[in-house]
Order: C-alpha cells, then structure tokens, then sequence
C-alpha cells in the first residue's frame, strides 16, 4: 500500500509540507534535495513510493531522484529509531578507531550498522564521510556532532541519553495519570 494512498491521503499534513515545498520551489527540478528533506522531516524516512511521489511530481527520474537519495548519508530509507548514533568512517576517522565505536555500540545493542533496535529506540548508522577530519573519530548522536570519541564515551553518552528520555517518557505517562 502507498503512503499516499493510505488512509486520509488528501488531508494528510505531511503531504502538504512536501508539496507547499515542491510548490515554493516551483516545482522546479533543482529542488530535488530540498523537497527531499522535506520528505524526510516530514515522514522521517524515505520510502519507495515518497520517491516515487516526488519524482511524478518534480518530474525527475524516479533513478535520479534515488541516486540523489543515496549519495547524501543524511537520508535514510528505513524508520529510524527515537536515537540515532552516525558514526563517521572516512579515512582519518577510521584510521583514529571508528571501526571500534561502530563494534562497540553494534555489540552493546546487539545490532548491526543499519539497524535500529527491535524496540525501536535506537538506530546505528555510519557514514562515508562527515566533513570534520581534525575531529577524528567524530560521531552523530541525535544531531549533536561530537570529535575525538572513543568507544567507551560514545557508549556512555549513547546510555545517558537512552536513559534521559525514558525518566522523561516516564514522568510524562505518571504526570498524565495524575492529571486525569
């Protein structure tokens, strides 16, 4: 089944965001990457058929709206998990051990580089290439770029955060039942 032709498709929101920015852009063809990001904000993934809604609508190759798709490592093609942890494995970071961080968070999280846990709370990925050599190793934790990680902060850090928002999920959930 579509995503556009699940459901309410013509009243859903973010549909309306990918075409108010197609439409912004004036349906342009240089306005893949942008509409792209759009999708992903809005679905926080890009699926097989968002690629192809964007390539009918753009008017672009569904083949260069996917090779655009894939360059770029910000753009994922499966749902993430509440957590991403994007690890940089260019030259400099991996030769600095980001081979070890990707192994040690892939071990404590019983996952593989790609994948995102079965509860759905945190995702691992890595990418070709971040831009922050003089950082090396450098990793991405939910948007927040950090250098000179090793295996043992980037897993502390990893904890923290996982653990930050479950207190926080858990104080929502008893203030709600309080409140009702």
């Amino acid at each position: 089944m579509s995503d556009r032709s699940s459901g309410n498709a013509e009243s859903d929101k973010r549909y309306q965001l990918i075409d108010r920015s197609m439409k912004r852009f004036d349906y342009q063809k240089d306005a893949l990457l942008e509409v792209l990001n759009t999708t992903q904000e809005a679905f926080g993934y890009l699926s097989e058929e968002l690629l192809g809604y964007v390539s009918d609508q753009l008017n672009v190759p569904l083949s260069q709206v996917y090779g655009v798709a894939t360059f770029y490592h910000m753009f994922t093609f499966d749902p993430l998990g509440d957590h991403n942890c994007i690890i940089c494995t260019g030259t400099a970071c991996h030769v600095k051990g980001s081979n070890l961080i990707v192994n040690a968070l892939s071990e404590a999280f019983n996952i593989d580089e790609g994948q995102t846990t079965p509860d759905g709370v945190f995702s691992l990925k890595t990418a070709r290439c971040l831009g922050s050599c003089g950082l090396a190793p450098v990793v991405v934790i939910d948007g927040d770029v950090t250098g000179k990680q090793t295996p043992e902060t980037t897993l502390q850090r990893v904890r923290e955060i996982i653990a930050l928002s479950a207190e926080t999920t858990q104080a929502e959930h008893t203030r709600s039942e309080v409140e009702a």
